[in-house]
């Protein structure tokens, strides 16, 4: 090969061709480093029949390549992939390769030095200085990791090391990972998981593509089952990946599968340090990793041996990606196993309608665990109107959710009160003259964090201190926390129950695995008598001494339009009942809410799931809603409101007229401002064979729009505002 095209890691730029020079050999998925003017920019040979070039060059024209990575090329079922998820989700295949292309395929050094504090605190401690050990605590990491985690500049972490605050220390980046062992520990199943097992292990066996739905209730023994399925897929040498939602449960992930398997798997998230993601990259990328558990990133890896994926709590939101590249972890992974030819396994106590309708046309095959593993039992559900059993003035929980925690502490039991929103409280205003406070970023109030002291924006990460006067009118003490956040309830917890132990679990405290892992410990050793928290606590733990659950506001989620709107509170508060109940003792679950006869409500304390979902199915249906009909979100921002509308507003009038699809807007987004930037948002909704993204390729392309304007299209999109 004299030519190559090559696909470098430059979203603005299409594929370019090189020379290769004599001496170098390359071929498809090889990793290599492209001069791009004064630039150096590294990019991955591609076949030229696949990602055309806009304008032919000739052989003379062409700049050599200047290297190419000892790692392993990237295999061809992740190229067909990138293809894949850059035309559907209309996205630059650069910005897709991304996740699959590391820096760590050209670092071949074996050691790599990092630093961390010795425990000495110096004699000139400096607000800086005393900032950064506080925060850096036992982390380690390169200068620059530490900085960001203490956000002070490089030189105060240089000026510690050189007062021997902190040292530094050799990390070896390619000792190999142990390997998982499939007959460690074989589970004892009960029949209905070992018939789902039995049929996982045979698609594994066979080497087929076959996506499946394992629909367990919670507690049912899912990840028992699906263990399994890694058993097989690690006895025929293949590779396995395990998708999570959250980061925060990678680490009781890891503790559940080392009892398994006798070691952890590989795990990947954004919590890594570069020497353990440059490890981890390498070692899956050489197939010597052979599971790896992580967030949503990890599926575009290049694993050569791929041969079972895993997307565990298929149903989370959180797997749709809504920045920068807009894909559906859940559907991507599953056109992943159609490019690899290997299983894939969508598991989930409540099923979105999107997968029970792949179901239904006969394109998954569902596997059901329909009873709780063991004597655990399902728990009581019963719902408590709040209008007719209102808390006591000032307060949040109802007399009879306040006495069944009594009761739960005198029993020595667990309790667990959920809220599905942080810090203390969501708005802050002045009593004397009514300002308000909001984000001087974003089109949203600042939430109040007493822990911190702080007022916090949740979108942008803008923070200020509390102020003790009205910045308006200036009038002291008059500043009212309004609404509940998990810190008021908590703050209410102590006021009733001063001798119980309780803990506020958000990403606000929990933001690592180790964070997690902490947490669990104190759960199981008994050192925790209340938890109170938001989403981060509905899924995958597990507590036997958990027997009560209080869901705090369960219609904080039916707010807002959303058309998932009641299909989440109804998965949401599934999922954190769960949580009770799940070992011998039984469990109890208290909804308060001000509608208990809202459809959602009585499917919740019913128990009757399927109704619930014919009744939401239908009503997508008769909208031509997702599944039934497509949506693709146009998102137009600038920093200059005049250009951002305007734009919006010659996107609008360019909109093709047909009779497949409606388009609406342009209109102000919900939130209209964010991170500085003026939105404004359309909505395409079409029929579901309708080929939408051909349709927004063509009626975009054929516009232009000046550089401060930015637009981005959101195919399938789960966010409205």
């Amino acid at each position: 090969m004299t030519r190559a095209r090559v696909l470098v890691l430059n979203s603005a730029l299409g594929p370019l061709d090189y020379r290769v020079p004599a001496g170098m050999t390359v071929e498809p998925g090889s990793i290599v480093v492209a001069p791009l003017g004064p630039r150096q920019l590294a990019g991955v040979v591609w076949e030229a029949d696949r990602m055309p070039s806009e304008a032919e060059v000739g052989d003379n024209r062409l700049r050599p390549l200047l290297g190419v990575s000892d790692a392993p090329p990237i295999p061809a079922p992740v190229r067909r992939l990138v293809e894949w998820t850059a035309n559907y989700y209309l996205s630059p295949p650069a910005a897709v390769l991304a996740m699959a292309v590391r820096t760590s395929a050209f670092e071949s050094a074996p050691t790599i030095t990092e630093y961390r504090a010795t425990g000495i605190v110096p004699d000139r401690l400096t607000p800086q200085r005393a900032q950064a050990l506080e925060r850096i605590g036992d982390r380690q990491g390169l200068v620059r990791e530490l900085a960001t985690i203490a956000d002070v500049s490089d030189a105060v972490i240089r000026g510690l090391c050189k007062i021997g605050a902190i040292e530094s220390v050799v990390v070896d980046t390619d000792t190999p990972y142990p390997l998982p062992d499939p007959r460690f520990a074989p589970p004892h199943l009960s029949p209905e998981q070992a018939d789902a097992s039995s049929i996982l292990r045979q698609s594994v066996g066979a080497g087929a593509f076959q996506t499946f739905l394992l629909d367990g209730v919670t507690g049912s023994g899912k990840t028992e089952v699906y263990f399994e399925a890694v058993a097989a897929a690690l006895a025929d040498g293949k590779q396995t990946l395990v998708l999570l939602p959250e980061i925060a449960l990678t680490e009781p992930f890891l503790t559940r599968f080392a009892k398994r398997f006798g070691c952890e798997p590989v795990a990947w998230h954004s919590g890594l340090r570069s020497s353990q993601r440059r490890r981890a990259w390498r070692a899956i990328a050489s197939g010597q990793a052979m599971v790896t558990v992580g967030a949503r990133s990890a599926l575009f890896l290049p694993y050569p041996n791929l041969g079972l994926i895993i997307v565990d709590e298929a149903h989370e939101t959180s797997f749709k990606q809504e920045e920068g590249v807009h894909y559906h972890a859940r559907d991507v992974a599953v056109m992943r196993g159609f490019f690899e030819e290997c299983t894939v396994i969508l598991a989930s106590a409540t099923p979105a309608i999107e997968t029970r309708h792949q179901v239904e046309l006969g394109r998954y095959e569902e596997l059901r665990l329909p009873d709780r593993y063991g004597a655990a039992e399902m728990p009581h559900i019963q719902a408590i109107d709040l209008i007719q059993e209102p808390p006591e003035r000032g307060r949040w929980l109802s007399p009879r959710l306040v006495n069944a925690i009594e009761e739960t502490l005198a029993r020595g039991e667990q309790s667990l009160l959920f809220l599905n929103r942080r810090g203390y409280a969501p708005l802050t205003l002045c009593r004397h003259c009514g300002h308000r406070f909001q984000c001087p970023n974003c089109t949203a109030w600042m939430v109040e964090h007493r822990l911190i002291r702080r007022l916090s924006c949740h979108h942008c990460g803008h923070t200020q201190s509390t102020p003790e006067t009205c910045p308006e009118c200036q009038s002291e003490d008059t500043l009212v926390a309004c609404g509940p956040g998990v810190e008021r309830i908590a703050d209410e917890v102590k006021a009733l129950f001063p001798d119980a132990r309780a803990a506020v679990v958000t990403s606000d405290t929990i933001w690592s695995p180790a964070r997690a892992a902490e947490f669990v410990q104190r759960m199981e050793h008994g050192d925790i008598d209340i938890v109170v928290g938001t989403q981060l606590v509905t899924k995958g733990y597990h507590f036997p001494n958990l027997t009560l659950v209080g869901v705090v506001d369960a219609d904080l989620g039916l707010d807002g339009g959303d058309l998932r709107a009641s299909e989440r509170t109804f998965q949401q508060i599934m999922q954190v009942s769960g949580r009770a109940g799940r070992g011998e003792k039984p469990g109890t679950v208290y909804i308060q809410t001000h509608a208990p006869d809202a459809q959602v409500m009585q499917a919740l304390v019913s128990g009757d799931a399927e109704a619930f979902y014919a009744a939401e199915t239908e009503a997508r249906r008769e909208a031509g809603a997702p599944p039934y009909g497509r949506y693709a979100a146009i998102i137009v921002s600038s920093e200059d409101k005049a250009a951002a509308e305007e734009t919006a507003r010659m996107i609008g009038r360019g909109a093709p007229q047909r009779d497949e699809m409606h388009v609406y807007g342009p209109a102000p987004a919900p939130l209209a401002m964010l991170r500085g930037r003026h939105r404004f948002r359309l909505l395409v909704h079409a029929r579901r064979a309708f080929d939408v993204q051909d349709m927004i390729r063509e009626w975009l392309g054929g516009l232009s729009w000046g550089p401060k304007v930015r637009v981005a299209v959101d195919v399938d999109p789960y966010s409205f505002v």
